[in-house]
């Protein structure tokens, strides 16, 4: 399930990445990134650029293999950056995958990376790439980052969903167990999830109920804790081991 629409996706990429491109103006692009602490603020940019041209490639071609992530991964640290010219090719890239998006349509068969195989997958995911990261970029300039609540709702459901793939509990250490709960609770709009680990997989659930880990929050900083960014707002209770276990395992598929 997605929250937002096709349309909405492939627009707020472009949106999202104007939002970060006003992070750069007079910025450094050697000033470190605190959330991603191997990255300066022009290999971030970079990274994000790549992750947007691996897309486009994969939906514009209408791949059935896999489309070699190098872009994505390959970010050498550089010194002597225009941030000018970073914004300017980050956002040309933005534009060139939102209209590939708009070209192929949600339903298109096309390789991804995780679970879809379809267009959709790829304008939800650079949705969400782009979000997190404009988040980074704010954080390394010191600028203020907000995001709208049905973006960051959508946000959220997306990491969840994956949170409960196979990959995040099978194998070891063990995730799931007898007592095994976390709630989450966003205190600006009074939106719960329950997510049960006691039984053979995990499962979501909007409720609200005692549990064996509680964390409370701003929905934008339950966002950027679960993946693992600075969260001001966020007070956990419980059986803090259980949510360091959680927030690694389900992580899988960002690493």
């Amino acid at each position: 399930m997605t929250l937002l629409g096709f349309d909405r996706y492939h627009a707020e990429i472009v949106r999202q990445t104007d939002l970060l491109r006003t992070c750069l103006k007079e910025a450094d692009p050697t000033a470190p990134v605190p959330s991603c602490p191997d990255w300066d603020l022009g290999q971030l940019v970079r990274h994000l650029g790549g992750a947007h041209g691996w897309a486009e490639t994969a939906v514009r071609t209408r791949a059935a293999e896999p489309v070699p992530d190098d872009p994505v991964n390959d970010v050498p640290r550089r010194t002597g950056e225009d941030p000018a010219a970073l914004g300017a090719r980050l956002a040309d890239g933005a534009v060139r995958l939102a209209d590939a998006l708009r070209d192929a349509g949600p339903d298109t068969a096309v390789w991804t990376p995780g679970p879809g195989g379809t267009a959709m997958f790829w304008a939800r995911r650079m949705t969400h790439e782009t979000l997190i990261h404009r988040a980074d970029a704010a954080l390394a300039v010191g600028a203020e980052f907000a995001v709208s609540e049905e973006v960051a709702l959508d946000a959220l459901d997306e990491w969840l969903t994956y949170s409960t793939l196979a990959e995040a509990y099978e194998g070891t250490p063990a995730l799931l167990g007898p007592g095994r709960t976390v709630q989450l609770h966003a205190t600006d709009t009074g939106s719960d999830w329950l997510v049960d680990l006691t039984g053979d997989a995990p499962v979501l659930r909007h409720t609200a109920q005692p549990a064996a880990v509680e964390i409370r929050g701003t929905l934008t900083d339950l966002l950027l804790l679960v993946y693992r960014r600075p969260a001001p707002t966020v007070k956990v209770t419980g059986d803090t081991a259980l949510l360091e276990l959680w927030l690694t395992r389900s992580g899988f598929w960002l690493r």
